[in-house]
């Protein structure tokens, strides 16, 4: 196992997501002042730029690192934020990746809804515990639409982006838990040991969202 290298007070250490979101990241990033380029297709999970460490991790695991000081901050979706539960500081919504989590259900079902599969077990719980629904939460992996298709569930939580999937399986969105999009999220220690690194960046994120969204 290669060691992790060490890096003087001034290094940055960033989580990002594998997948879609982590083009877009390094591209905002990059245009925020980081020295960031997309990483080359390899199997290596940490990229070396100067000043900057990039971890390559799943989703769900950004938040974990972040919160536990193995990064300074990284980048995810609030979704996935909220259903980790971890106490980090969220300063910009960089308003990319966005979709909705909401209650999904066959279309014109109307009876109770007595069992909810999901992803998102704790966002799920928080919903049907807000509107009295004593429903039993199923939690899944993949393929959320097949808990309503096959009975499994009578209603699924998950993410909607197009809607797509959703008419394809003649299903339908009943209610929008909440909207999501992506997060930079900071390091509560990190926040003031890096302070001279992480202040600016959050400021030039800052700037940049608030253009995209003047340009909307």
């Amino acid at each position: 196992m290669t060691p992790a290298p060490t890096h003087g007070p001034q290094h940055l250490t960033l989580a990002l997501p594998k997948g879609r979101i982590l083009e877009e990241a390094v591209a905002l990033l990059a245009r925020a002042g980081l020295p960031l380029t997309v990483p080359e297709k390899s199997r290596a999970l940490r990229h070396e730029f100067p000043g900057v460490t990039v971890l390559e991790l799943r989703n769900q695991d950004v938040p974990v690192y972040v919160d536990l000081g193995v990064a300074d901050a990284g980048i995810v979706g609030k979704d996935v934020l909220l259903e980790s539960g971890r106490a980090v500081y969220e300063p910009v919504d960089l308003r990319f990746a966005g979709c909705r989590l909401s209650l999904i259900r066959e279309v014109g079902a109307s009876g109770d809804i007595s069992r909810v599969g999901t992803k998102y077990p704790r966002a799920a719980r928080a919903y049907l515990n807000a509107r009295g629904i004593p429903a039993e939460i199923v939690k899944l992996s993949g393929n959320i639409e097949l808990a309503c298709l096959t009975g499994l569930a009578d209603a699924v939580v998950d993410l909607v982006q197009t809607g797509s999937t959703l008419r394809a399986n003649h299903l339908e969105e009943v209610d929008v838990l909440f909207h999501s999009s992506a997060r930079l999220i900071v390091n509560r220690a990190a926040l003031k040991v890096r302070r001279e690194r992480l202040r600016p960046l959050i400021e030039a994120l800052r700037g940049l969202t608030q253009d995209v969204e003047g340009g909307e």
